[in-house]
């Protein structure tokens, strides 16, 4: 890849590596997983010593595993917790004092697997990332039956954790490939070997460069040009930093014998960018307005724009509601529910990430949403996943607080019931 600009010192501060992401495989006997992790770290502290040396910002490293039920003890709960007790010391022996290392136990199998999420997750937090890989059928339908696991396993950390704040470790994936760097949706398999991947956070980038092109006082007629030239203004501004990423990552992957995957281009989430400025600069008033699915297929398209680049991942568009203060905000004036979400999701991603819900949503209505989604991800070819949040004690339209610092205060979405009305 050959960047397109050169890169000025100050545009640095506009791109910040979100995730190095590497993706080890575990066996049963604990006493491998020292050298296994400690391999996985050298990587991870080396290649963040290389981007922090082109001037780039390394927020977290990151560390996945196969389907925990390979190498944790998954007889009961206790055994279970034993294991991830080993994995915290051996994880505990990567901090670099630079990087703080998380870690994601890859995905839960099946629904006695998922039944001992809640437990790890209340233990463990965020050592214990988790996803479940929820299949289709021959009609794009998803599994019903592992939707009610799934459900039942975000009903049970509702119950179980502060605030239901665990469901912030949990997600339900569909249609979603192995490699994906960020959490809790990442997970490895064993055939996919050792390997690593880079996500990004650039809000502020395309922010910049989509405000140049002033789409907002286009006159309709001019439109369709205006907004290709964005395009290819952003497509151009991405290329030139994810070029010198891309580099690095490969001299890295050839030192350490590790495949590099390849970058997701996704804007994650960042607290001083919402995604609601990029629609605004695309001249949409407000996610939920007319307009907005347009902006949406354009972002998202945006994002998978960069050539020469590998690409992993969603490399889409996020829409995660606890995460953007943006987004919060909207749904807090009543201008996004989860049906804006999910339209949005049949044009870009993620499905429906990061939602909260009133504290007594059935959860076979939980279910239904889960298989919603698996229907459009399947419908599309799409990698959807979905984070929601049962809020106790909380109803639709009350404002749900939160201690982690990832989070940001939102109003609870309002989740259409399926009980039968009487006229």
């Amino acid at each position: 890849m050959v960047a397109a600009v050169v890169l000025e010192e100050e545009d640095r501060t506009l791109v910040r590596v979100r995730a190095i992401t590497r993706f080890v495989v575990l066996e049963p006997d604990t006493q491998t997983w020292n050298w296994s992790l400690g391999e996985a770290g050298r990587l991870l502290s080396e290649l963040s010593a290389a981007y922090r040396g082109l001037g780039y910002d390394v927020q977290s490293c990151r560390i996945v595993t196969n389907p925990f039920g390979e190498f944790l003890n998954c007889s009961s709960a206790e055994t279970a917790l034993a294991g991830l007790g080993v994995l915290q010391r051996c994880l505990s022996e990567l901090d670099d004092g630079a990087s703080r290392v998380r870690c994601a136990v890859g995905a839960a199998r099946t629904a006695e697997e998922l039944a001992l999420v809640p437990a790890m997750i209340a233990e463990y937090g965020d050592l214990c990332n988790v996803c479940v890989n929820v299949p289709g059928d021959d009609l794009g339908l998803a599994d019903a039956a592992l939707c009610d696991a799934a459900a039942a396993c975000v009903a049970a950390l509702a119950a179980t954790t502060p605030r239901g704040e665990g469901n912030f470790n949990f997600t339900a994936n569909f249609n979603c490939g192995p490699g994906i760097p960020y959490f809790p949706a990442a997970y490895n398999l064993r055939e996919n070997g050792e390997s690593f991947a880079v996500g990004l956070e650039h809000g502020g980038l395309i922010l910049r460069e989509l405000r140049a092109e002033d789409l907002g006082a286009v006159a309709a007629p001019e439109r369709s040009a205006a907004l290709r030239r964005a395009f290819g203004r952003v497509r151009d501004a991405v290329e030139a930093h994810v070029a010198p990423l891309v580099e690095a990552a490969e001299a890295a992957a050839a030192a350490r014998q590790v495949a590099f995957a390849g970058v997701d281009a996704s804007p994650a989430p960042c607290r001083d960018v919402s995604i609601c400025d990029l629609f605004a600069a695309l001249g949409v008033p407000r996610v939920g307005a007319a307009g907005t699915v347009e902006a949406a297929a354009l972002l998202a398209r945006m994002f998978k724009s960069p050539r020469g680049a590998p690409l992993v991942g969603f490399s889409g568009l996020m829409l995660s509601c606890l995460e953007d203060e943006g987004l919060a905000a909207a749904a807090g004036r009543g201008q996004l529910d989860i049906y804006t979400l999910l339209q949005c999701s049949c044009v870009c991603g993620i499905g429906l990430d990061c939602v909260p819900v009133p504290g007594d949503c059935p959860e076979s209505d939980v279910a239904a949403l889960l298989r919603d989604t698996g229907a459009l991800a399947f419908r599309h070819d799409k990698p959807l996943t979905v984070r929601l949040f049962p809020c106790p004690g909380l109803a639709a339209g009350d404002i749900a607080a939160f201690a982690s610092e990832d989070l940001v205060d939102c109003a609870v979405f309002a989740v259409p019931g399926r009980r039968a009305l009487t006229y």
